[in-house]
């Protein structure tokens, strides 16, 4: 995994509105979130969450048993700060992925843009994997974003591995069922394309 020094620094040296993968709303993943029709106790995490306003969005659709884990703690305070009082629905985790003591088979959906391709080391991918498997319940959703083979070759100065969705489903193993997949052109606060693909998957029972 990169180093926590380096998200600190992204997340102090600039806006949470001026990173390259900010999004106002994030209009797809909730979607697809929405479309597994799951209550509003369902317990979702987003990894990789941070700043992002995914919770915003969320807490605005009224649920209320969430996660967001992050490596940079000022990622998560930024998005403490916006929500306010709101921030009390969220619980918020300060680690690394691969690594974090994550509650057993405990989310019913597991989020996650833009961690996943930063993971150019496969013991670091096997290891997220691990986390899904001990982590999300039987049956539950995962849904993992990537850039797509059109996307960066990097992101704030860091390699990535890009995907297409056969790939990305790969990493996770046929026992997971690739219930859909989607692609997004996502367009930076500078005014660049970026191309991410989208996976949907069940986790085993």
């Amino acid at each position: 995994m990169q180093s926590k020094t380096h998200w600190e620094h992204i997340y102090t040296a600039k806006s949470s509105t001026e990173v390259s993968w900010y999004q106002p709303h994030a209009t797809l993943s909730l979607g697809l979130i929405q479309r597994i029709g799951i209550g509003p106790d369902a317990a979702i995490i987003d990894v990789g969450g941070g700043a992002s306003t995914l919770t915003d969005d969320l807490v605005a659709h009224g649920y209320h048993n969430l996660s967001v884990l992050d490596l940079s703690g000022e990622a998560l305070a930024v998005a403490r700060r916006r929500l306010g009082q709101q921030s009390r629905l969220v619980q918020w985790i300060e680690a690394d992925v691969t690594s974090a003591p994550l509650p057993e088979r405990f989310f019913d959906v597991w989020h996650d843009r833009a961690v996943f391709h930063f993971l150019t080391d496969e013991a670091d991918r096997r290891a997220y994997v691990d986390q899904v498997m001990r982590a999300v319940k039987p049956g539950g959703h995962v849904i993992v974003a990537t850039f797509a083979p059109d996307g960066p070759a990097e992101c704030s100065g860091l390699p990535v591995v890009k995907y297409d969705a056969d790939s990305l489903h790969d990493e996770f193993g046929p026992a997971f069922e690739l219930v859909e997949h989607d692609e997004e052109a996502h367009v930076t606060p500078a005014g660049r394309v970026q191309h991410f693909i989208y996976c949907h998957c069940v986790k085993p029972h």
